[in-house]
C-alpha cells in the first residue's frame, strides 16, 4: 500500500456462491436430476445467456421457486466461511456483491450473520419463475466504481467469470477457489484456495 493509499479507507467486496456458499444451481441440479442446471458462471461468461438457458430448463421441467427454495433450505455456508467472514468484518467493512437473487439469498444471509448483500430479483408468477431483473448490468463492477467515487479503496475476491470485472476495477483483486479455466484466462489475479490465505491477503491490503 502506498503512503497516499494509507490515508484512504478500504472496503472489501466478496462474491457469494463459490466463495462463501455452495453453488445453488448445482445443488438444484443434484436434487432434481436436471443436469443442465449444473452450468454456472464458471462455464458461461455471458450471464444473460446463462439465465435464459436456466429459465427455459425450469419451464420445461415445471420446476417452481418453491422447489428451489426447498433445496436452499437444506444448504449451509461452506465450512469455515462464517468464521472467515466474522474475522474479516472485525477488520473492515464488507459488502457481498452477487449475481444471485433476493429470493435465494435470505437463508444464507441468516446463517452468515446478515452481512450486507447487493444482488438481483426474480420475477415470479404463482410460483413460476418467469423472468429476472438485474439490479443493474455489470453490477459488481459498477458497485466497486461507486465505492471508489466515495473515496474508498476496494479489495475484491471472487471465483468466476462474472467476478472478473469487479476484480479488475478494484485496487486489488483475488481469485478464490476458482476453476482452472478461469485462473488460466486471468493470470493477473492472485489465486488462493484457503480462507486463512484469503484473510491474510486481504488484511495485508488494509
Amino acid at each position: 500500500m502506498t503512503t497516499a493509499d494509507a490515508s484512504r479507507q478500504t472496503i472489501v467486496t466478496l462474491d457469494l456462491e463459490g466463495v462463501l456458499i455452495p453453488e445453488v444451481w448445482i445443488a438444484v441440479a443434484e436434487r432434481t436430476g436436471i443436469d443442465g442446471l449444473r452450468r454456472t458462471t464458471r462455464d458461461e461468461p455471458d450471464y444473460d445467456v446463462l439465465m435464459r438457458y436456466r429459465l427455459d430448463l425450469l419451464a420445461g421441467h415445471d420446476l417452481g421457486l418453491g422447489a428451489i427454495q426447498d433445496v436452499i433450505a437444506g444448504l449451509s455456508p461452506m465450512p469455515g466461511a462464517r468464521r472467515f467472514l466474522d474475522d474479516l468484518r472485525e477488520r473492515t467493512q464488507v459488502i457481498i456483491l452477487s449475481d444471485t437473487f433476493e429470493q435465494f439469498a435470505a437463508p444464507f444471509m441468516a446463517q452468515l450473520g446478515w452481512p450486507t448483500i447487493m444482488c438481483h430479483r426474480l420475477v415470479v408468477d404463482d410460483d413460476r419463475i418467469v423472468d429476472y431483473r438485474l439490479r443493474q448490468p455489470d453490477q459488481k463492477r459498477r458497485a466497486v466504481e461507486a465505492l471508489q467515487s466515495l473515496d474508498y479503496r476496494v479489495v475484491a475476491a471472487g471465483d468466476s467469470y462474472n467476478d472478473t470485472t469487479m476484480l479488475a476495477a478494484a485496487e486489488t483483486g483475488f481469485l478464490f477457489r476458482s476453476p482452472d479455466n478461469v485462473i488460466a484466462e486471468f493470470p493477473g489475479f492472485r489465486a488462493l484456495t484457503e480462507y486463512d490465505e484469503l484473510l491474510d491477503a486481504i488484511t495485508a491490503e488494509l
